[in-house]
């Protein structure tokens, strides 16, 4: 029974009988679809404190995005790598890349800070 009140179906609303599957978005930055079950996060492509609060955003994987950050610093990322073309083809990430691109797709593990990195914050 259809009254007034019941509920309107859209063309977009996966739960439409008939309805195709939506496509699991996919990570710009490994080339992997990133499925529900998977972590992710959006990425500020200028960090929000170097003046990036209203500029693009990218969905990653919540491993490709800390790769990022691990390696590098706000301000590196702000000067030479504000977008992913620029991020996909730097040698530190491409390495990464070449190794995540084997994982499933909702693959997760810690990332460490990379020891330069690590060595630089150590500095008194």
């Amino acid at each position: 029974m259809v009254g007034r009140r019941s509920r309107r179906w859209n063309a977009d609303d996966p739960d439409m009988p008939g309805a195709a599957p939506r496509a699991d978005p996919v990570c710009p930055l490994c080339g992997r679809p990133i499925p529900p079950r998977a972590r992710s996060s959006l990425h500020h492509l200028t960090p929000k404190l170097k003046g990036g609060t209203h500029q693009g955003t990218v969905r990653l994987h919540q491993i490709c995005h800390s790769a990022i950050h691990a390696r590098y610093s706000e301000a590196e990322i702000a000067k030479r790598l504000a977008d992913v073309d620029a991020l996909r083809t730097d040698p530190e990430i491409a390495r990464f890349l070449i190794w995540i691109r084997g994982k499933p797709d909702d693959f997760h593990a810690a990332t460490r800070m990379t020891r330069d990195r690590r060595a630089g914050r150590r500095r008194d």
